[in-house]
């Protein structure tokens, strides 16, 4: 019977995993080879290997209210989009809030993780971990992997002709922090991700000059939505998802390709994305349109080669000068302390069911927590997860047999074009929401909208209707919250409250309806003289 249970990383997968285990009566060690809790979210002026690294001035791209643990709301005056600082003092509060810290081994590396002699019996591990130049060996009945896709940049340098004789500047993304090291360059920035274009915009503001380069383009999407509300809770609502897999594909990515476009036009602005029938991830950027519109940010195609001190594009014979290269190309990931039989990665996957499951086991006993690209947040995604393989640990939830999970594992990697709803241009991004209902169900916590509409009608409308907040995988089953109806029932209230800053007294209802009224029959007589 599983109980102690080995967890390596504490970052957001990391300390959720913990939270779980002993929400299930498990026995959890962590092991984090840095001095403190984070992850991706801890910035520090130096880049360390193995860690995640990430830009002084890196804010969330998903609001606080959307990216909250199931059973933990942001504090209501945090920013509606936190920063890295204060992403990581919530984890702070949560790891203090449930007691998490005690059981964190800091400055201690996992070495090796190999089956016991036993295995196919017990199901257990042998961990050779180190600390202080020291190594240990110790046994646990299972282990959760939680250490992201973030640590190993992705540099093919040789599909660059001539970086060789380059004598500007060049490094991936991974090390950029602040905006100086731009003062007076010309830069150009390959790749169109988030942190790409987030790098541009800050070069933009001190650099002589900046270029992004881009083969496939992207669509780009402000955080402010309709009626000034974070895009996420707008677009990601159970609502808008039932309709958006009910059509077919073609039409839900024409509505979703003009829903975007209505901020801008992005084929004026050369971003129109090159394969229109699968979804890339949005770029979230509030900037990039009016650094692109004032002659700050170029847009420029793929590199076809590289001088000592400029660069040509595809379809151009024109040199651009150039001083510094940054390569926002991206992120491979490995499992250096496993052995290839029990995970293996190729061609930027692995074999896992549900991303999760290594299908082969004889006893499911090892787990890999967030290697997934959701649609959306990821904290609510991984805590599902681990809600979910910790009752799997216990032997509450079963998995279907090893058939089942190779088929769909294989079906999951032919990333086929979906007749409805929106597909992906990768095998590790999906449609969160689907995703986390998927899992619930597992579990027995997806919320039932009608039942709800039975028993709590006010509740049931906020859930279908409104934004698909974490909090509603605690209202029912396992792991139930006697908080859950309220954080849901105030998440307009704590998104609002940190930008109501003024107070402003609203017109009467009478008044404020009679002056549209009055607004309408001014522009159908407008319309009405224009057309004498």
């Amino acid at each position: 019977m599983v109980k102690r249970v080995a967890i390596i990383g504490a970052g957001v997968s990391g300390l959720t995993s913990i939270k779980c285990c002993l929400d299930e009566g498990l026995e959890p060690s962590c092991f984090e080879r840095s001095d403190d809790i984070g992850g991706l979210w801890r910035f520090t002026e130096d880049v360390e290997d193995g860690r995640p690294s990430l830009y002084k001035s890196m804010v969330s791209n998903t609001c606080k209210e959307m990216s909250a643990f199931t059973d933990f709301p942001y504090p209501e005056d945090f920013p509606v989009f936190v920063s890295n600082s204060q992403v990581l003092e919530y984890l702070r509060m949560y790891a203090k809030h449930f007691g998490l810290l005690k059981h964190i081994q800091f400055k201690t590396t996992v070495i090796s993780v190999r089956k016991c002699p036993d295995f196919s019996a017990t199901g257990q591990w042998a961990i050779i971990t180190e600390s202080n130049g020291k190594q240990e060996s110790s046994v646990f009945d299972a282990v959760m992997v939680c250490i992201g896709y973030l640590s190993d940049p992705s540099l093919p340098l040789e599909s660059f002709p001539g970086i060789e004789t380059f004598q500007g500047e060049y490094f991936h993304s991974r090390y950029y922090k602040h905006p100086d090291v731009f003062e007076g360059k010309r830069v150009l920035v390959i790749g169109m991700g988030n942190s790409g274009v987030d790098i541009a915009v800050e070069a933009s503001r001190v650099a002589k000059k900046v270029m992004i380069s881009t083969g496939r383009g992207a669509w780009v999407i402000s955080r402010v939505f309709d009626n000034g509300y974070p895009w996420d809770m707008v677009f990601l609502t159970r609502f808008m998802n039932v309709i958006r897999n009910s059509l077919p594909g073609p039409i839900t990515t024409w509505l979703v390709a003009h829903r975007t476009s209505q901020w801008f036009d992005h084929a004026n602005y050369g971003l129109i994305p090159k394969e229109r029938d699968v979804i890339r991830e949005p770029v979230l950027n509030d900037d990039l349109p009016g650094c692109i519109i004032t002659g700050k940010i170029t847009i420029k195609p793929s590199l076809k080669e590289i001088k000592e001190n400029s660069v040509i594009f595809q379809n151009s014979p024109t040199e651009e000068p150039v001083d510094i290269i940054v390569f926002a190309t991206g992120y491979k990931f490995s499992f250096p302390f496993l052995e290839e039989s029990v995970v293996k990665v190729e061609k930027k996957q692995a074999s896992l069911y549900k991303y999760i499951f290594p299908p082969h086991l004889e006893k499911p006993t090892l787990a890999v927590i967030g290697l997934i690209k959701p649609f959306g947040a990821v904290m609510p995604v991984v805590e599902i997860q681990a809600r979910w393989v910790t009752r799997v640990f216990k032997g509450l939830c079963q998995l279907p047999p090893v058939s089942t999970m190779v088929e769909e594992i294989n079906e999951t990697k032919k990333n086929k074009i979906r007749w409805f709803g929106l597909s992906y241009d990768e095998i590790l991004k999906t449609d969160c929401l689907v995703y986390i209902d998927e899992l619930a169900s597992l579990i027995g916590t997806k919320p039932n909208v009608l039942a709800l509409l039975l028993k709590d009608p006010v509740l049931a409308m906020k859930i279908f209707f409104g934004p698909c907040t974490a909090y509603q995988y605690r209202l029912t089953g396992p792991g139930k919250w006697n908080g859950a109806r309220h954080a849901i029932l105030t998440q307009w209230d704590r998104t609002v409250k940190p930008t109501r800053t003024r107070i402003v007294e609203e017109p009467p209802n009478f008044c404020f309806n009679l002056l549209k009224l009055i607004s309408l029959f001014a522009l159908f007589a407008a319309i009405f003289l224009g057309f004498k």
